[in-house]
């Protein structure tokens, strides 16, 4: 069990590195976007790749406890948080804080994954707080709306994963 553990942190790990290793998101077309805010063209254009991006007010560190927090006061389990940047740093490279959680509610999860297997791909839920080469702390997270088209999730089944947008926003205030 700990070794399947390991391999699936190693994989989300390596993606997520991946996707953060630049400092601004590259679109289809190979150009960079600009950090989204909720009023920006860029954070529209995110949001049609699947990835919502928000603002947080406060530091990576401040941001993972206010999550924690409303996960917690929500009965909702947290699985896991990923610190990607101190992984970075046990093997001598830097980069900016960057921390992932993963939470879910297997009660909000199950029928999901029975409508639609594959969104077991995509579940638990994930939100990443990392921190621009500005000091700017954001708060990104798959949007439901790509979520449904990318399985075929049914309507009736989407406020199981809206929440991730109020809990983002929520965090971030």
């Amino acid at each position: 069990m700990n070794l399947w553990r390991s391999v699936l942190l190693l994989i989300i790990g390596s993606v997520s590195l991946v996707s953060i290793s630049h400092d601004r998101p590259v679109n289809g077309s190979g150009k960079h976007l600009t950090p989204a805010t909720h009023d920006t063209p860029e954070s529209v254009l995110n949001e049609k790749q699947g990835i919502a991006r928000r603002p947080s007010n406060h530091s990576v560190d401040q941001t993972v406890d206010r999550l924690k927090t409303i996960l917690q006061s929500k009965g909702v389990a947290l699985f896991a948080v990923i610190d990607h940047s101190g992984e970075a740093e046990k093997v001598g490279m830097k980069m900016p804080p960057t921390k992932l959680l993963i939470f879910g509610s297997p009660k909000a999860g199950t029928p999901l994954m029975l409508a639609a297997p594959t969104i077991a791909i995509d579940l638990p839920l994930k939100i990443l707080v990392s921190e621009d080469n500005q000091g700017k702390v954001w708060l990104s997270y798959n949007t439901a709306e790509y979520l449904k088209d990318r399985h075929g999730l049914p309507e009736n089944l989407m406020q199981n994963i809206a929440v991730v947008s109020s809990l983002a926003d929520q965090a971030g205030q």
